[in-house]
């Protein structure tokens, strides 16, 4: 029986965004919740957030999980571990999956992350943010995008965005 072909891995692709302000972080936010909400698919994606304390990892989830349409209190997960969020319907077209914002600054060892679960939640459909990935070691799986913030002094960050998969790309894509 003959070997099916696989395909070549995606290379990663990086941009980087400089945002002057919150606002700049909320429209690179909106502009990924667009794209999730024209091609669903797109909201199944592992964002991998990493930066120092105060870079802006929280801000930007929470400017993208308001941008999905999440209302209410968004708050850090950094005690609870996780915090998931019920996407509500778009006016047209199909559901987008549940969300879940994770933050692992606090686990010590990266079975941590397993014994807590994770791995299972991980294996389900929907959008899963991920603040402090190196916590996890090498069980968390590849993201599909990766933004390392840095801070810049004042209220600058920049941004840069590595996508590792064809979902990661296309989220990418969808910023240019």
């Amino acid at each position: 029986m003959p070997c099916s072909p696989t395909a070549p891995p995606t290379p990663a692709w990086t941009s980087v965004r400089v945002a002057a302000n919150e606002d700049d972080t909320a429209r690179l936010a909106q502009a990924l919740a667009c794209a999730m909400r024209e091609d669903p698919t797109l909201a199944n994606a592992l964002l991998t957030l990493r930066g120092d304390l105060g870079a802006g990892k929280t801000t930007f989830a929470r400017h993208l999980l308001q941008a999905l349409g999440v209302t209410g209190r968004i708050k850090s997960p950094s005690y609870a571990l996780v915090e998931p969020y019920s996407l509500p319907a778009p006016a047209s077209g199909p559901a987008l999956p549940p969300a879940w914002h994770a933050d692992l600054y606090r686990l010590d060892d990266p079975r941590e992350w397993e014994d807590a679960g994770l791995r299972e939640l991980f294996a389900t459909p929907g959008l899963k943010l991920v603040e402090w990935p190196e916590k996890a070691g090498s069980l968390l799986p590849m993201p599909d995008l990766d933004l390392l913030f840095h801070h810049e002094g004042d209220d600058t960050r920049r941004i840069a965005l590595t996508a590792h998969s064809p979902r990661g790309s296309a989220l990418l894509a969808a910023l240019s």
